[in-house]
């Protein structure tokens, strides 16, 4: 078998040593000649390293020679060395680990090279935990992400479920958690006489902890939090992120019944309930099943009667706000499992691409769908990619019997279903190689037959599989071709359901759509089944602030100069919010599991567009939706007129999330008010702190950032600015807490005494502070939300001086910087919608590099200028 060299470049590489490379805990081995990741940048937030060759070494000082040709002197402290450089020994390992497992030494060999084969080229991209934990360490799970019992409702209870969560987040698992077995706010606690906290409470705690543990030195944990829709602490559930600090470091999701559906649709009321504590068999028999608890003849307590669709608007107007919490319709959900009959499905993992029971896990890998482009029948290779995904099914059983286990429950629940979960990547590259564009009636077909081709290869895999080790040991072969999937399935291909009936089948489930956020990266292509964020975006490199494309749209533009992209060429914002879903639901139908997407929208999409898009990914048989709408929560300040004056928060907070940039800012600020105080010879002037009066009038600047698009509000006290609000990013961000320290700073400088001419001496101060990157040209060029601040004043001044005028208009007025939906910038460039689309994301600052590119793609947060991932 001849198999090519892969040589990996730039970010690939480093994500590829960094995350998934054998490594070597002991760096005193370190000798000239080693390839190794150098830590270039010893920050404790924002660390950066560096791909390099240690080209001398002196005791525990080395000098390293990076991929730039810069020379850096280090020490072995600061190195990450890796045992593998190379993709092909990573597939080496990993082929040879999976194939470990099987019966004979012939069929060892047999399946060895069969794995290299699919892996080679990265035709299939393992999971995460795969890639990093195969042969590398027996401490290291395989699989990505857990869910575990909803915690039993008591004080041991909750602990025991922190306990069990703390253990797999350590060994690099995501863990999703039900809070719904917990009683609600206020609700008797006899042991204690006293009230219990709620549900939503002892999730911050399962939150705050999570924020707490690093995975392998590389992420940190990942966790999902859902309740039930029953559950009578579900309105605080719901709105529990626009108080900031309670949970901030977990996904939110509610699990949705068809009959609370229903009763949205008929306008009926809905009863919020938990069960009756004082059950003397309570503590034993309780577990968070409401069903159960019903079944056996138990009584439930009705606390609160609700109009559905009031909580149905205010889940809509929360995801419309923040882009949670998302809607797993759960019901339905356990309705189309097929492990419906002994197994019913709790809650999803972190990303939501997968719906576990108890004990359950995600055991992933994706097929590169960018390889399988056969250009001279300008059509898919569908020989070889039912192949690969035929033998991507029997790896992925393989990891099963492979993987170290540290709770005994997980295994018997594996050993009892055997899950697996195959998914793709590089859709969005292939349909662009096919001409199809994503979202379009004709894309839709496709997605149908592209999606239902790989099912069944896995499904008949998955058969053949069982008729050689035998099936699932809770498979029951009637039941089994009940499940709302299985009916469909055997409806469209009669194949596999005869295929079943002879053979048995290996795996309860094999499908799945991840994120696969680093891994889509490292590997070049467009990540899960998402279509491009953006062809075009900035990176900041030590050659300097530049524009780069995705490599498919640049070679389309190398041999089309000066032309635009083709329509076939979309990204993630210019789709309508109703293509993601259409797209999603396309591609549900031959999912078992189910899928990590996100239908982004634009800033000014509407509550009543989210409400119609939700029902709509109900209507068409998604499992559940997410939306995230460009902007989010830039709206909770801005949706009234009456401007308040913000609560005070602790300024320990505030600076322990200042970035550099505002910290020039801020010490600006500090020393032009020592320097005033100083000056002993100057006239003395009023120190008194002008206290804010109940009404201010003023105005809001739209201005476009590195971050975002900030929205700046300047009132006005007897005609002189007075106070300043700042709204960039989302509630909860670091940009977000931020920017508010920098505008409350401001605002206590301008109205504390008479300095003279204030306003000046804050624009002086803050105009022209840099930071990673910045936005627009010539005189529109924002280099941070400091610099924004001071042309904000600036064009707010000129606005002041002009308005006793009655010939001068608002136009008149310069503008700061390009709008949001400016698409006529006077800088003399042509600037292209998709860059446009890129520019006026709303960013975070990324853990990873500390750079402003923290986005918003594939239902994670990931970095567009370092490859960093939340979910991986």
């Amino acid at each position: 078998m001849q198999l090519k060299t892969t040589k990996l470049e730039g970010l690939s590489e480093k994500i590829f040593l960094d995350r998934y490379a054998m490594k070597d805990p002991d760096t005193n081995n370190t000798k000239v000649g080693d390839l190794a990741l150098v830590l270039t940048k010893d920050d404790p937030k924002f660390p950066a390293k560096e791909v390099g060759e240690i080209i001398a070494r002196n005791g525990r000082n080395v000098t390293v020679k990076l991929r730039s040709g810069e020379t850096v002197e280090s020490s072995i402290e600061k190195l990450t060395l890796t045992k593998e450089k190379t993709p092909e020994e990573l597939w080496d390992r990993l082929a040879k680990a999976m194939a470990s497992v099987e019966a004979t030494p012939e069929k060892k060999k047999e399946w060895t090279e069969k794995f290299r084969y699919i892996l080679d080229d990265w035709k299939l991209v393992p999971g995460g935990r795969i890639a990093a934990g195969a042969d590398a360490s027996d401490e290291l799970t395989l699989f990505n992400c857990y869910v575990i019992p909803s915690p039993h409702d008591s004080r041991g209870g909750i602990m025991s479920t922190l306990s069990e969560m703390t253990e797999i987040m350590s060994r690099g698992g995501g863990v999703g958690i039900n809070l719904s077995s917990l009683r609600p706010r206020r609700s008797l606690v006899r042991g204690v006489s006293g009230s219990s906290s709620g549900a939503v409470s002892w999730g911050g705690l399962f939150s705050y902890t999570t924020g707490l543990i690093e995975q392998g030195g590389s992420r940190r944990g990942a966790l999902m939090l859902m309740i039930n829709d029953w559950h009578p602490d579900l309105l605080d559930f719901i709105t529990v992120k626009q108080t900031m600090g309670q949970i901030t470091n977990a996904n939110l999701s509610v699990c949705v019944s068809n009959g609370f559906m229903k009763a949205v649709k008929e306008d009926l009321d809905w009863e919020l309930i938990f069960p009756d504590t004082s059950d003397p068999e309570y503590d034993a028999v309780w577990n968070g099943s409401l069903d159960e608890w019903k079944a056996k003849g138990k009584a439930v307590k009705l606390y609160k009667t609700v109009r559905a669709r009031d909580v149905w608007h205010t889940i809509i107007e929360s995801a419309w706000k923040s882009a949670e919490p998302g809607v797993v319709f759960m019901e339905y959900y356990n309705q189309m499992s097929n492990s419906w009959y002994f197994n019913p499905i709790i809650c999803t993992n972190p990303c939501g691409e997968q719906g576990l029971p108890a004990w359950g896990v995600c055991n992933l890998s994706a097929v590169n769908l960018s390889k399988f482009y056969d250009a001279e029948k300008h059509d898919v290779a569908w020989e070889e990619l039912g192949r690969v995904v035929r033998y991507s099914t029997r790896f992925l059983d393989n990891v099963i019997d492979k993987t170290p286990y540290h709770f005994e429950e997980n295994q018997e629940n594996q050993q009892n279903e055997r899950r697996v979960g195959l998914g793709s990547m590089g859709l969005a590259e292939l349909m662009i190689k096919l001409e199809i564009r994503y979202g379009s009636p004709e894309s839709l077909v496709f997605l149908d037959k592209l999606y239902g081709f790989m099912a069944k290869e896995a499904y008949l895999a998955s058969a053949e599989v069982a008729g050689e080790k035998g099936s699932f040991k809770k498979f029951d072969k009637e039941k089994f071709l009940q499940s709302g999937f299985m009916k469909n399935m055997v409806a469209e291909f009669p194949e596999v359901g005869a295929a079943i009936q002879k053979k048995g089948m290996r795996n309860v489930t094999v499908i799945t759509q991840a994120p696969t956020g680093s891994t889509g990266t490292m590997v070049g292509t467009s990540t899960g089944i998402e279509p491009y964020f953006a062809f075009e975006y900035y990176r900041q490199s030590r050659l300097g602030f530049d524009k780069q494309l995705v490599p498919i749209a640049q070679e389309w533009k190398d041999k089309h100069p000066g032309e635009e992209l083709p329509a076939h060429f979309v990204t993630a914002m210019d789709l309508s919010a109703t293509d993601h879903v259409r797209a999603q639901a396309a591609i549900q139908r031959w999912v078992d599991s189910s899928i990590s997407k996100t239908a982004n929208c634009p800033s000014d999409f509407t509550i009543e567009e989210t409400k119609d898009l939700y029902e709509l990914a109900f209507d068409l048989g998604c499992k559940g939706v997410t939306i995230y709408r460009d902007g989010s929560r830039d709206v909770q300040v801005l949706s009234t007129e009456k401007k308040e004056e913000p609560k005070e928060a602790p300024a320990a907070a505030a600076e322990e999330k200042a970035t550099a940039d505002e910290s020039q800012a801020l010490n600006a600020i500090s020393s032009s008010l020592s320097v005033n105080a100083e000056k002993k010879a100057e006239p003395v002037f009023d120190k008194e702190y002008k206290r804010r009066p109940q009404v201010l009038r003023g105005a809001t600047y739209k201005v476009n950032t590195p971050f975002g698009m900030a929205y700046i509000t300047i009132n006005d006290l007897d005609g002189i600015p007075s106070e300043i609000f700042l709204n960039v990013g989302k509630a909860g961000s670091d940009v977000f807490a931020m920017s508010e320290a920098l505008g409350r700073v401001c605002s206590l400088f301008l109205r504390y005494g008479d300095h003279g001419n204030k306003v000046s001496l804050l624009i002086k101060h803050l105009k022209g502070i840099g930071g990673s990157g910045a936005i627009g040209f010539g005189a529109n060029r924002v280099e941070s939300i400091a610099d924004a601040v001071a042309k904000s004043l600036e064009m707010h001044q000129q606005a002041n001086a002009h308005a006793a005028d009655p010939y001068v208009t608002a136009a008149a007025v310069p503008a700061a910087a390009p709008a949001a939906h400016d698409h006529s910038h006077h800088d003399g460039h042509d600037h292209s919608h998709h860059e446009l689309n890129e520019l006026t994301q709303t960013k975070d600052i990324c853990p990873g590099c500390g750079s402003a590119s923290l986005v918003h793609s594939d239902g994670c947060k990931n970095c567009t200028n370092c490859g960093y991932s939340r979910c991986s």
